[in-house]
């Protein structure tokens, strides 16, 4: 069986001024429940690809356009979801101090990536045993379950999941970081100050500056160059970090705590213009054309191809970036129940959606339907279980404290109650 390889400070500043209430629950947190369940989409529609990538099986109907979809996702996603922890976790520090912070952050992000390793990588192993038994046209879903739990009894190669916990432990990374970081600056007094002031300063600018793109741009096609791959890493083969990947969502993440300090510039910042529009599709031709030079390892122009689409996949990152935050600002602004409720089981969902996703995957992978309709009903069916089960087992429980701070009331008797109800 081949193992899964998956392609989501400062001193303290003064109080920024107060934003309208519930303009975070608007569109901050609906921006990053959306990055997270386009991480659902984005893994169901692997099996799709047109060319074998090592995946636990390979669909009978295959497309083009989901390798581009797959390549333009990958480009900004977790980029988003850094970028929008940065912002969050900044804020939650200054609401209810340090100890709380570490105490809360360390139960949110280990106490499900420890349990995760036991439970959920098993799950995903037996997809991988199920897609290798169904090239023999049959597969026993509890044998391959059971034998998935058995991978438990020695240390994976690596030491580590090869799954998609992988973010939760580079934020953990980050966060730590983060933090002596802004212990460190508040210890050096006068001179922590000043460099606090400097990137305020830094900030305001790239929220306002027509030259603010290429002073992203260019730093991450710097970082990418260094990357294993031509795209974003997937850093799920050690608990060793590695620095590229460490670099870029620790960048974002640090771009968003340094947004929370002046929490006015994340309109400025992520404004819609038609400008952007065209820089993102320039972006996306770039990277889609060049990225064919990447397997032509004897391409006398490979250099230059991968330089090339070094820039466009930075420039495509980022100006989706700010459009997806900018369009969810425009869109979203306004506290809306359902949305709320996404947002609130939106960590759920991308911890248990993996072993959903490929079991789902396997099983539909030899019928005779189009991509497009299995890649609908793979991932329509996994939000859907997902929602269920945490309406009945996390929203209302302990669970629900551990993943979001607190406990909700369900919301699925409220909705069976009232289609029941007469009339």
């Amino acid at each position: 069986m081949r193992a899964p390889t998956i392609p989501e400070a400062g001193p303290a500043a003064p109080p920024a001024p107060a934003r309208p209430a519930g303009s975070r629950l608007g569109y901050l947190d609906a921006t990053r429940a959306f990055a997270l369940l386009l991480g659902v989409v984005f893994h169901a529609s692997l099996s799709f690809m047109p060319v074998f990538m090592g995946w636990a099986v390979q669909d009978v109907s295959t497309s083009s356009l989901v390798w581009i979809f797959v390549l333009v996702s990958h480009s900004f996603r977790m980029e988003v979801f850094f970028l929008l922890a940065g912002f969050f976790a900044r804020g939650a520090l200054h609401r209810h101090g340090l100890r709380h912070f570490a105490g809360t952050r360390a139960v949110r992000l280990l106490v499900p990536f420890v349990v995760g390793w036991f439970v959920l990588t098993p799950l995903l192993y037996s997809g991988w045993i199920m897609g290798s038994a169904s090239l023999r046209g049959d597969y026993d879903f509890w044998a391959a379950v059971a034998a998935g739990f058995q991978s438990l009894r020695g240390l994976p190669e690596g030491l580590f999941i090869r799954t998609h916990l992988w973010f939760l432990y580079y934020l953990v990374m980050i966060t730590g970081l983060a933090l002596a970081g802004r212990g460190l600056l508040q210890l050096t007094g006068g001179w922590g100050d000043r460099l606090a002031r400097a990137a305020d300063v830094t900030v305001a600018w790239l929220a306002d500056s027509r030259f603010a793109l290429p002073g992203l741009v260019a730093p991450t096609a710097l970082i990418l160059w260094g990357m294993r791959g031509w795209s974003v890493d997937t850093p799920d083969r050690s608990l060793w970090p590695e620095y590229p990947v460490l670099l870029l969502f620790g960048g974002c993440y640090g771009l968003g705590w340094l947004l929370h300090r002046q929490r006015e510039l994340i309109g400025r910042f992520t404004r819609l213009t038609p400008e952007r529009g065209v820089l993102a599709l320039l972006g996306i031709m770039g990277a889609v054309i060049l990225s064919g030079f990447e397997r032509d390892i004897g391409h006398p122009h490979r250099t230059a191809a991968h330089l090339g689409f070094a820039v466009s996949y930075a420039l495509m990152m980022w100006t989706l970036v700010l459009l997806v935050i900018g369009v969810f600002r425009k869109t979203c602004e306004h506290p809306h129940a359902a949305i709320r409720y996404f947002a609130d089981s939106s960590y759920w969902l991308y911890l248990v959606h993996l072993p959903v996703v490929v079991w789902l995957q396997v099983a539909v992978a030899e019928v005779e339907l189009r991509w497009a309709l299995k890649l609908a009903f793979i991932s329509g069916a996994t939000v859907f279980l997902g929602l269920i089960s945490y309406d009945l087992v996390v929203r209302s429980t302990f669970l629900g404290w551990i993943l979001n701070g607190q406990r909700h009331e369900r919301v699925l008797p409220r909705l069976l109650a009232r289609i029941r109800r007469p009339g």
